[in-house]
């Protein structure tokens, strides 16, 4: 595996030692060896949002946790830009039959963008886009 999209469910599982997913989270992070991962501005604002609610330490490892990504080499963090939003608004509104979220669509449009066929997440959604989903 040579690169990789992350979403929010494996960053989730990563940092909550509660979620159901966070062993396998675990064991996948250290299998991914020198593999890229790529991620967006969306998705870690989504990861910031579920922990804002948790109280403040889990909230303060959660923003300590993103910095960190910031400056990891091996990750890349794509810029929620004009251009991006309107390409997700209007996969959106093409699977309107869907219940993909507009992150998700940013996601789905990133990957075919940069040709990434597998995903660290658990979402479904993402298999319905035609994607692997590597915590599933």
């Amino acid at each position: 595996m040579e690169r990789v999209f992350a979403d929010a469910s494996y960053w989730i599982a990563l940092l909550n030692p509660r979620d159901d997913l966070h062993h396998k989270a675990l064991a996948l992070s250290d299998d991914l060896g020198s593999a890229e991962i790529i991620t967006s501005e969306m998705v870690l604002t989504e990861f910031l949002n579920c922990f804002s609610g948790y109280g403040p330490l889990l909230r303060e490892l959660a923003a300590i946790a993103v910095a960190s990504f910031l400056e990891a080499s091996e990750i890349t963090i794509v810029p929620q830009t004009t251009e991006l939003f309107a390409r997700a608004l209007k996969m959106y509104l093409e699977m309107i039959d869907k219940s993909w979220s507009l992150t998700d669509c940013a996601s789905f449009v990133i990957m075919k963008d940069e040709e990434i066929t597998a995903a660290l997440t658990h979402d479904r959604h993402f298999v319905q886009a035609g994607f692997l989903a590597l915590l599933r």
